[in-house]
C-alpha cells in the first residue's frame, strides 16, 4: 500500500512517522533529481500527482518532499544510528 502524501511534509528538526512511512520516496525523489528528471516528472511518477490536473499542489509536493529528503541524507540520517 502507497503511503498518503501531504502537499507539504509535516516539518521537524527530528525524524518523524512520516519520514518514516515515506523514506522510500524520499529516495526515489532523490534519484530521480539526480537523472535530472523534472518537477513535473517527479511529481507524477514518484508522487502520483497529476501536474497538469494539479499544477501548484504537484509543485509544493515535490519541492517540499525533496527537500525534507535532502535534509533525510544531510542531517536527518543521523539519528538512525542513534536510536
Amino acid at each position: 500500500m502507497k503511503p498518503k502524501i501531504q502537499d507539504e511534509v509535516p516539518w521537524s528538526e527530528s525524524l518523524t512517522a512520516y519520514d518514516n512511512e515515506h523514506f522510500t520516496i524520499y529516495m526515489r525523489l532523490l534519484d530521480a533529481s539526480a537523472d535530472d528528471a523534472s518537477e513535473d516528472e517527479m511529481a507524477l511518477l514518484v508522487l502520483g500527482i497529476d501536474p497538469v490536473q494539479e499544477p501548484d499542489r504537484a509543485q509544493k509536493a515535490v519541492r517540499s518532499h525533496l527537500g525534507r529528503a535532502n535534509w533525510m541524507v544531510t542531517t536527518g540520517y543521523k539519528e538512525l544510528f542513534t536510536r
